[in-house]
């Protein structure tokens, strides 16, 4: 989605490293061949693998399952989506892009560099 990729490019811009995914699929490749990884953004609507099924296929990997992950979705509860999904934090599109980056930074540290 814009938004991730907008976060993702920001974070990078900030210090960080980040990247984004298309699907749940690409984020599992993505989040196994590299690492460590300090927070995920989940989408809960993605094509091929949705936000649901990829959380199940993290927490059955003891490599990503600790992870902490912070759902990002329109759909209509996500308040109760994040608590089924065990999710550290939610947050409702459109989200501000500065919250997330304050997210971020709590889970990730300061930024390398300052924007």
């Amino acid at each position: 989605s814009v938004l991730v990729l907008e976060l993702a490019r920001t974070a990078r811009e900030r210090g960080y490293e980040a990247l984004g995914a298309s699907d749940g699929i690409e984020a599992l490749d993505t989040l196994r061949s590299r690492s460590p990884w300090s927070l995920i953004f989940l989408d809960l609507m993605m094509p091929n693998m949705d936000g649901f099924a990829m959380r199940q296929q993290q927490l059955a990997d003891p490599a990503l399952s600790t992870i902490p992950v912070v759902v990002v979705s329109a759909t209509t509860d996500v308040p109760q989506a994040a608590k089924s999904l065990d999710a550290v934090g939610y947050f409702v599109k459109p989200a501000r892009l500065t919250d997330l980056l304050a997210m971020v930074e709590r889970y990730c540290g300061r930024a390398v560099r300052s924007p």
